[in-house]
């Protein structure tokens, strides 16, 4: 197997790690400034959010399953873009490793792994999976498992996550993104790689926010003296 060496680069800006609250109501993230700001995961999904909480009751094994797949999955390519061994994976997980690998060899000059990403525009916090360069172009990268094949327009959610983290990115570092990716691997075979604009996302990532914040005022209402929003 061809083991690419990664080159990683400095971002511009120390990231600070945040504390991070797991509520029934979602992820939240304590930010420089006492603010407690939800997870993209939690706002991008929150339309979604109690479809797949039926389903998680429904089908518990499969929803531990499936979450332990993904995680395993974040960890190899995070290792592997570490330069360090990705680990003994089961068949199906090795599988979806080296199917995403496709992908991942295509990057380089990673600033950033796991990172806390925050933004008091958007009045979002989370952690990023991966900031490099993609085809020699600065993007957000986001490493996705699956059972089966994803339709790319029932994923808005996952282009509307990156193009939150590539304005985190902006704001924090001064650094223009202008590119999101996300790798797919999936256990039916398929490998999927999407490139976008995020600027094409971002009237969604408006809505969405928009949606979260009129169902929970008190969130808002809390972080409101924080500055004017992106959107406004």
């Amino acid at each position: 197997m061809f083991v690419k060496k990664f080159s990683h680069i400095a971002p511009p800006v120390s990231i600070e790690e945040l504390k991070t609250v797991q509520t029934a109501n979602g992820r939240f993230y304590l930010t420089p400034g006492k603010r407690n700001y939800p997870s993209v995961t939690t706002v991008c999904g929150y339309e979604k959010n109690q479809h797949f909480a039926k389903w998680r009751a429904k089908n518990p094994e499969e929803a531990i399953r499936t979450q332990v797949r993904g995680n395993t999955l974040h960890e190899a390519c995070e290792n592997y873009l570490n330069n360090k061994p990705i680990g003994e994976l089961k068949p199906n997980e090795a599988m979806l490793f080296h199917n995403m690998k496709r992908g991942v060899d295509r990057i380089d000059n990673v600033r950033a792994l796991e990172a806390p990403l925050w933004s008091h525009n958007l009045r979002l916090a989370g952690r990023v999976d991966c900031v490099a360069d993609f085809d020699g172009k600065l993007s957000i990268i986001d490493f996705k498992g699956s059972t089966r094949k994803k339709n790319p327009t029932k994923i808005t959610n996952y282009f509307c996550q990156a193009t939150a983290y590539s304005i985190m990115w902006h704001e924090m570092m001064g650094e223009s993104i202008d590119q999101i990716v996300i790798l797919i691997s999936s256990e039916d075979g398929a490998n999927q790689i999407f490139v976008k604009r995020p600027l094409e996302f971002v009237p969604e990532l408006k809505r969405v926010i928009d949606v979260y914040y009129e169902a929970n005022p008190k969130q808002l209402l809390s972080n409101a003296d924080v500055g004017t929003s992106l959107f406004e």
